[in-house]
C-alpha cells in the first residue's frame, strides 16, 4: 500500500477483498445468536444526503461491532420507491415514473457502496416491484376477507381543472399545486382499514410492551392515539327535513371530556358537511356560500387547527338536555364531520377555541368553573387556568355547583342517563386508515368492478395487478382511466366484461412492513416465511414481545410510520403469518443534521438562498455569525442554522465528501461531532480535523510496520503502563458501544492514539509487542467507524494472518491484569494542603503508607522541621500528615 494515506486506493482495495469474500451476505444459522438491525429504508429521490449518511452510519457501527461480538447479524436495504414525488418528476421531466425511479435506485444504490455499509444486498427490495406489492394486494384481499378491509365514502381535496385527487400538502392557500384552481371537497368512495379494533391493543403496548423506545417518541403515539373517556349526549330538536321527519331523529349528539361545563353551553358548532347545515343552507345563501367556502380548506385536522376559526349562524336552536333553554347552532368550519358526530358544544369561558370564537362573533360568556386563588375572569382575555379541571370547582350550575372536575361528570353523566340523552363513553382521536388514493404510482387496489355484481375482489392466484409502468402523467389525472389494456377485464364473477379499479394504495402500506420482507426476500409463495420467524423475534422471545432488535430513523416518522407498521404487524399476527406483537424492540430516533443559512431578499420580497460554502461570514465582537459576503461582494442576510435542504440550499453532498476525503472520514465525521440522538450542526473545519486524524492512524501504522518484530520480553515499567491506559481506555470504549454513545467511542479511539503516539518503544522492554497489542485494539476499536483504512492496516501489520480479516476478527476483551497497578501516586497533604504526591507500592499497609509519606522528599520540604502528630490514609487516594 501507498506509505501515503490515499482515501481512494484504500477505500477500492478494502471494498474489492469484501465483494471478493461476499463478506456481508447473511443466512439463518441455529443456535447462534442473531441481531436484526434495520435503518428506515429511503426514498429515491436522486442523491443521499448526509441525513441518510448518519443514518446508515450508526446502523452499520451497531452491526459491525456486534458482528465481532459474535452474533449473526442483519443489515438490509431497500427502496420505499412508490409515492407522488416520482408522478411529479413525471410530470417537470416528461418521463414514466418507473424510469425515474429505478435510475435513482441505481445512482443511490452506488453511493451506499461507496460507504462500505455491511448491507446484505441479496435482500434488496423495491416497493414498486410486482413481486414485492404482489403481497400488499394479497393481505389487503385477507384483511377484505377478515372485514379489517372495507369500502366506504371519503372527503378528499379535488382540482377540478386536472380532475383528480390532490394529497393535502398539494393545496396552496386552498388551490391546486399545479393549476391555481380553487379546490373543492368531494365525497368519493375508497378503501379503508379498521386500524381502530387495535386502537386498545396499540395503546397498551406503547404504554407498556416498548421500554426500548424513546419517551418523547411514545408520548406522540399515545397522543395520536387519543383515548378520552367523556359523555356523549343529546341537544334535542323538532328541525324537520324535506320529508317532513326530524333531522337526525331529532338528536344532535356532541362528545365531550368537559361535562362538568355543560351549564357554560351558550352555543353549538356543526361540520359544514352536518345534516343541521345542509338544511339551514337550503334556505339561505350566506349559509350556502359559507360552507361553499369551508369545503375549498383542507381535509385533515392539522389545517383545521392552525387556520383562522370562523363561522355562521344558522338561525336554528337546540335544547339544552339539562335546562331546556334554546341554544343558537352556527356552522363552524373547525368542526370535522369524521370526528365524533360532526357537532360540539360551546363553553366559550372554560375551552381557549370557544372563547376566541364568542368574542369575534359576540356569543354570551358563562362562567361556570372557579380556581382557588383565581378570583378574576376577563372576558375578553383568556387565562390558561380558565380550562385548569385539575383545581376547579363548579359554579352558576344549580345541582351541579361546588363539585370537582370527576364528581361533576359523574353527576351529570348520570342526570343525561337518566333521561336517556347521554351517558359516558370512550372515544378515540384515532381514525380508520383511508389507503385509496387516486393517483397512478402506487400499489394496484386489487378489486375488479362488475356492472351486475359491484367491487369483486381479484382471485388470488391473479396476482400480482401489476401496474403498467410506461404510463406518463400529464396533470390530467389518473392515466390509468386512460389505460384500456389496464382497465378492461373479466368479472371473477360472473364472467362478464369489467373494469378494474384504478385507485392506488397509500405508500405508507408499503413501509409497514418492507422489514419483513428482507428476511424472506425471494420468497414467490409465501408473504413471510422461515425467515422471519428467525429474524423477528425479540432475544429469548419464542411468541409475543417484540420482533427486530433494533430500528433506526428519523423523527419525522415517529407517529404514522410507526404506528401503521404496528398495527400492520398485529393484523399479520391474528392471520397466523408473525408470532410477535411489536415489530420493533428498540428504536433509535437519530438527530437531524444542520447546516448555517444564508440568503438575501429579492425584487419580490422572498428568499434568495445562498450555499454556505460561497458564502464568508461576517462576525460581530463576540464571534457570532451576523451575515456575509459572497466572492463577488454580494452582502448575505443570515438565517441560523436549520436542517439541510434544496430549497435552503445548505445540504453538503457526500458524494464531494467522499471523493475529497473519503467515505471513512465521511462517516467518522458524522459519528464523533454529536450523539446519535442530537443534532449534528456542520463544521467544515471539524471534517478536515476527522481526516487529519485518519491520517494520524495510517502514518502510525506505517511506522509500526517498520519496527523490528517483537523480542518476547517481559514489558517493563513503561509498557506497562501504556497497556494499562490502553485497556482502561478499552473498557470506557466497549461500555459506549453497548449504549450507542459512538461519538465518545471516537473520543477513546482519538486517547487510544495519543497514548501510542506518545509511547517510546525503543530500548525498552517489551515495547514492540506493547505497541503491536495497543495498536491491534485501536484497529478493532476504531472499524465499526472506518472499515476501510482499519481493515487495510489489518492486513498490512499482519493482524489477519493470526486472527483473519478484521470484520470477523473477535471484539478486544480488556485484559484485568493490564490494570494492576504495581505502584499507586497518592496525593499528598500537610496539614489538609496540598504539597505534592508520593508514590507507593499497590499493596502497601497503612504504616507502609505513613513511613513514605513522611520520608518523602515533598514533605521534608514543606513540614519544616514540624512535629508529626498524625497520618490519615484513604486508600487509593490521599496521605494527609498532621503536624504541629
Amino acid at each position: 500500500m501507498n506509505p501515503t494515506y490515499q482515501p481512494s486506493e484504500v477505500e477500492s482495495a478494502a471494498q474489492a477483498d469484501w465483494t471478493a469474500a461476499d463478506a456481508y451476505r447473511v443466512t439463518e444459522v441455529a443456535g447462534k445468536k442473531k441481531y436484526y438491525a434495520c435503518s428506515m429504508l429511503p426514498y429515491p429521490s436522486g442523491k443521499l444526503h448526509m441525513g441518510h449518511v448518519r443514518n446508515y452510519t450508526i446502523n452499520d457501527m451497531l452491526a459491525r461491532y456486534l458482528r465481532m461480538s459474535g452474533y449473526n447479524v442483519l443489515m438490509p436495504m431497500g427502496w420505499d420507491a412508490f409515492g407522488l414525488p416520482a408522478e411529479n418528476a413525471a410530470l417537470k421531466n416528461g418521463v414514466p415514473p418507473a424510469k425515474w425511479t429505478y435510475e435513482n435506485i441505481a445512482y443511490m444504490k452506488g453511493q451506499l457502496q461507496a460507504m462500505g455499509l455491511a448491507i446484505d444486498w441479496s435482500r434488496e427490495v423495491a416497493t414498486c416491484d410486482p413481486s414485492y406489492y404482489k403481497w400488499n394486494q394479497w393481505l389487503f384481499l385477507k384483511m377484505l376477507e377478515k372485514g379489517i378491509a372495507y369500502r366506504k365514502t371519503q372527503v378528499v381535496n379535488w382540482d377540478p381543472v386536472d380532475q383528480t385527487v390532490l394529497a393535502n400538502e398539494q393545496v396552496i392557500d386552498g388551490r391546486g399545486w399545479r393549476t391555481g384552481a380553487p379546490v373543492e371537497k368531494r365525497e368519493i368512495p375508497g378503501y379503508y382499514l379498521k386500524i381502530t379494533d387495535y386502537a386498545e391493543e396499540l395503546l397498551d403496548h406503547v404504554q407498556h410492551k416498548l421500554p426500548g423506545w424513546p419517551e418523547r417518541v411514545r408520548l406522540m403515539q399515545e397522543n395520536w392515539i387519543g383515548k378520552s373517556s367523556g359523555v356523549r349526549f343529546a341537544f334535542t330538536h323538532d328541525i324537520r327535513g324535506a320529508d317532513g321527519a326530524p333531522i337526525q331523529d331529532g338528536r344532535m349528539y356532541v362528545f365531550t371530556t368537559r361535562a362538568d361545563t355543560i351549564m357554560g353551553v351558550t352555543f353549538c358548532a356543526v361540520a359544514p358537511e352536518h345534516p343541521l347545515a345542509a338544511h339551514a343552507a337550503a334556505s339561505n345563501p350566506e349559509i350556502a356560500a359559507f360552507i361553499a367556502e369551508c369545503k375549498a380548506g383542507g381535509v385533515t385536522e392539522a389545517e383545521l387547527a392552525t387556520q383562522e376559526k370562523k363561522g355562521v349562524p344558522t338561525g336554528l336552536t337546540v335544547t339544552h338536555p339539562i335546562t331546556d333553554e334554546q341554544v343558537p347552532v352556527w356552522v363552524g368550519n373547525y368542526v370535522l364531520m369524521s370526528y365524533g358526530d360532526g357537532a360540539v358544544m360551546g363553553v366559550p369561558a372554560h375551552d381557549e377555541r370557544d372563547f376566541a370564537f364568542a368574542n369575534k362573533y359576540g356569543i354570551p360568556i358563562v362562567q361556570v368553573v372557579l380556581v382557588d386563588d383565581e378570583p378574576h375572569f376577563d372576558f375578553h382575555k383568556w387565562q390558561d387556568w380558565y380550562a385548569d379541571k385539575e383545581r376547579g370547582v363548579t359554579i352558576n350550575s344549580d345541582n351541579f355547583s361546588g363539585m370537582r372536575y370527576q364528581e361533576a361528570v359523574d353527576a351529570v353523566a348520570h342526570a343525561l342517563e337518566e333521561k336517556g340523552l347521554g351517558a359516558k363513553k370512550t372515544t378515540w382521536r384515532l381514525r380508520d386508515w383511508g389507503i385509496s388514493r387516486q393517483r397512478y404510482w402506487g400499489t394496484p387496489i386489487p378489486i375488479i368492478h362488475c356492472p351486475d355484481c359491484g367491487p369483486v375482489p381479484v382471485p388470488e392466484q391473479d396476482l400480482p395487478v401489476v401496474l403498467p409502468t410506461d404510463c406518463v402523467p400529464d396533470g390530467s389525472g389518473n392515466p390509468l382511466n386512460k389505460r384500456e389494456d389496464f382497465l378492461a377485464c373479466t368479472c371473477p364473477t360472473c364472467g362478464k366484461p369489467a373494469r378494474r379499479e384504478t385507485d392506488t394504495m397509500d405508500t405508507f402500506v408499503d413501509s409497514s412492513w418492507y422489514f419483513m420482507r428482507y428476511c424472506d426476500p425471494a420468497n414467490d409463495q409465501a408473504m413471510v416465511a422461515d425467515g422471519a420467524r428467525y429474524w423477528m423475534r425479540g432475544q429469548g422471545n419464542a411468541t409475543g414481545g417484540s420482533g427486530m432488535d433494533q430500528y433506526i430513523g428519523g423523527i419525522e416518522h415517529a407517529i404514522l410510520h410507526l404506528l401503521y407498521a404496528r398495527f400492520w404487524t398485529k393484523v399479520m399476527r391474528d392471520l397466523g403469518l408473525v408470532t410477535i406483537d411489536e415489530p420493533f424492540t428498540r428504536l433509535l430516533t437519530q438527530g437531524m443534521v444542520l447546516n448555517h443559512i444564508y440568503y438575501k431578499r429579492n425584487a419580490k420580497g422572498g428568499k434568495d438562498y445562498f450555499p454556505p460554502a460561497e458564502v464568508t461570514p461576517t462576525l460581530d465582537a463576540q464571534g457570532r455569525i451576523t451575515g456575509g459576503t459572497t466572492a463577488d461582494g454580494t452582502v448575505v442576510e443570515y438565517g441560523g442554522v436549520g436542517k439541510m435542504g434544496k430549497s435552503e440550499r445548505n445540504g453538503v453532498d457526500p458524494q464531494e465528501l467522499i471523493e475529497k476525503y473519503g467515505a471513512d472520514t465521511a462517516r467518522l465525521y458524522t459519528m464523533f461531532t454529536a450523539p446519535p440522538e442530537a443534532t449534528l450542526e456542520w463544521n467544515d473545519a471539524a471534517v478536515e480535523g476527522s481526516f487529519r486524524f485518519l491520517r494520524r492512524v495510517w502514518n502510525f501504522g506505517q511506522a509500526l510496520a517498520a519496527m523490528p518484530a517483537a523480542d518476547g520480553a517481559a514489558p517493563g515499567k513503561a509498557a506497562k503502563a501504556l497497556r494499562r491506559e490502553v485497556h482502561t481506555v478499552l473498557r470506557q470504549v466497549d461500555y459506549d458501544y453497548q449504549r450507542m454513545q459512538y461519538n465518545t467511542v471516537v473520543s477513546g479511539a482519538m486517547k487510544l492514539l495519543n497514548a501510542l503516539e506518545g509511547f517510546k518503544a525503543e530500548g525498552e522492554e517489551g515495547g514492540v509487542a506493547a505497541l503491536r497489542e495497543g495498536f491491534g485494539i485501536l484497529l478493532r476499536v476504531l472499524y465499526p467507524v472506518t472499515p476501510h483504512l482499519t481493515h487495510q492496516l489489518w492486513k498490512q501489520l499482519g493482524y489477519a494472518d493470526a486472527q483473519g480479516l478484521l470484520l470477523d476478527a473477535p471484539w478486544p476483551v480488556v485484559d484485568e491484569s493490564a490494570l494492576a497497578q504495581d505502584e499507586v501516586e497518592l496525593m499528598l497533604q500537610i496539614n489538609g494542603k496540598l504539597r505534592g504526591a508520593v508514590v507507593v507500592p499497590a499493596g502497601a499497609d497503612k504504616a507502609e503508607i505513613e513511613a513514605l509519606a513522611v520520608a518523602s522528599e515533598a514533605f521534608t520540604k514543606h513540614a519544616n522541621g514540624q512535629t508529626v502528630k498524625r497520618v490519615i490514609v484513604v486508600p487509593g487516594r490521599l496521605v494527609n500528615v498532621v503536624v504541629a
